[in-house]
C-alpha cells in the first residue's frame, strides 16, 4: 500500500460543487517551458562536496527547458565523462571531478558555459 494518501479534491483547487452548468474547473498546473536553444542557455560548472558524505560531484545548474532534453544532456555528459550520475531540477549531477571535461564539452556544443567555485 502507498505511504502517501492522494488527495483527490486537490485538482479543482478548492472548488467542491458548482450548480452553475457552464462552469469549468480549471487545472493549475504549470506547462513545461520551452529548452532553449544552446547559446541561450546559462550553466554553471562547479565541484560540489556537500551532504555526499564527502564525496566529490560535479555540478551543472542553469539548464532551462524540459525534463526529456535534460535526461538527454545528462546522458550525453554520462557517456563522455564515463561516468554515473542523475537530473532532477534543472541541475546534473555526475559522480566524481569533471568539471574541466564537462566544461569542455559543453562549450564545444554552443552552450554559454561557466565555472562557478573553487
Amino acid at each position: 500500500m502507498s505511504k502517501q494518501k492522494k488527495n483527490t479534491f486537490s485538482d479543482f483547487s478548492g472548488v467542491m460543487f458548482s450548480t452553475d452548468p457552464d462552469f469549468v474547473y480549471e487545472n493549475n498546473e504549470a506547462q513545461e517551458q520551452e529548452t532553449l536553444p544552446n547559446a541561450q542557455q546559462d550553466l554553471r560548472v562547479m565541484l560540489d562536496r556537500k551532504n555526499r558524505g564527502g564525496k566529490t560531484v560535479t555540478l551543472i545548474t542553469g539548464f532551462l527547458g524540459t525534463d526529456a532534453d535534460l535526461e538527454k544532456l545528462t546522458k550525453t555528459l554520462k557517456t563522455k565523462c564515463g561516468v554515473g550520475g542523475s537530473a532532477k531540477d534543472g541541475e546534473i549531477i555526475l559522480q566524481g571531478d569533471f568539471k574541466e571535461k564537462a566544461f569542455l564539452f559543453l562549450q564545444k556544443e554552443g552552450y554559454k558555459v561557466k565555472k562557478s567555485g573553487g
